[in-house]
């Protein structure tokens, strides 16, 4: 039985908690947050303690892993703490929004042999895992192009986007991971453009709205990454793979597959699913499950700070890229 922590009780932390409490092979031991009741309301719900401190937390005796989904620019702090106390992380993205700072934690964190994964949920996506067994069995051939397109339902609070690193950073991480991933192979090369087409005040944060990035390895394969802060049908989640032999395509879900046919509409479909939290519920789930595995089996973690690294180190050259108006090599 997994004893852990939970450090931060926001919209990703109740995520968390709810998957920690669900399953069999884990115990939700104490929930922490340092701002208001958030932690103690969290906790009276799940059934188990809670507290404003969060190194309180991890130094307890009866945890063995802790989950961190607290702002970024604790992350490191956080996870670092739980290393040297031997226990094991599962820290939410990004590590940081330095690469210098993250460069040095993951160097300790590896020459501590801690046990840390990094939150990419998506790569536990039911739908993005069958896309990687895919290529994997060479049912598209050699893989020459990864397309991704990602784009929220609506502009996030200003006072989120304000500490949130930018939409490279924040938002199009996740499709930096998923492009590694995909792809096989490291990008050498980043080109990116970048705008703001929905909220032109992002001027005054140095941020934008909408983005494209293409990216190339080595070996010449090609990936093109399109986001945007605002759909207004919906959240869009789409991936196409093209390969020498063929092509697989990850369509949105919708809660169910019902179409209709009348005199106002021909074959309306119910609403693409609201956000994250309702499209990557079963991803969280799964990330949760692999990451109690691993700890179980001893073996490598499936999602590891290098990854996180690489996430990052892809975002600042994409965010170099969309500056200058020039390639960056990564």
């Amino acid at each position: 039985m997994l004893r852990v922590a939970i450090l931060g009780a926001g919209r990703i932390g109740k995520i968390h908690a709810a998957n920690v409490a669900g399953n069999p092979k884990a115990k939700l031991v104490i929930i922490a947050d340092p701002y208001g009741t958030a932690a103690k309301d969290l906790a009276d719900h799940l059934g188990c303690e809670a507290s404003l401190d969060p190194v309180a937390a991890i130094g307890r005796g009866d945890v063995d892993a802790v989950i961190i989904g607290t702002p970024t620019d604790t992350h490191v702090s956080l996870m670092l703490h739980a290393v040297r106390k031997g226990k094991a992380v599962l820290c939410e993205k990004p590590i940081d929004l330095d690469i210098a700072k993250v460069d040095a934690a993951v160097h300790e964190v590896e020459q501590l042999n801690g046990r840390v994964m990094v939150a990419f949920n998506r790569r536990f996506d039911p739908s993005a895992r069958q896309l990687r067994r895919s290529i994997d069995a060479g049912e598209i051939g050699d893989v020459r192009q990864v397309i991704i397109t990602s784009r929220d339902p609506g502009m996030p609070p200003r006072e989120y986007v304000r500490h949130s690193g930018g939409i490279f950073r924040d938002m199009a991480i996740h499709d930096f991971d998923m492009a590694r991933w995909l792809l096989g192979e490291e990008p050498i090369e980043v080109m990116a453009t970048a705008s703001r087409l929905v909220d032109p005040g992002l001027a005054e944060l140095n941020d934008f709205d909408t983005l494209m990035v293409q990216m190339r390895t080595a070996s010449g394969r090609q990936c093109h990454v399109n986001c945007c802060r605002e759909a207004v049908y919906g959240y869009d989640q789409r991936m196409e793979i093209f390969g020498s032999s063929g092509m697989l395509l990850n369509e949105n879900l919708r809660p169910t597959t019902v179409r209709r046919w009348s005199k106002t509409g021909t074959e309306v479909r119910d609403p693409l699913l609201n956000f994250f939290l309702e499209r990557y519920a079963e991803a969280y789930k799964a990330e949760f499950d692999q990451f109690v595995d691993a700890i179980e089996s001893g073996s490598p973690m499936p999602t590891t700070p290098h990854d996180g690294r690489q996430a990052l180190r892809l975002a600042d050259c994409a965010l170099e890229s969309a500056l200058t108006g020039r390639a960056v090599k990564v």
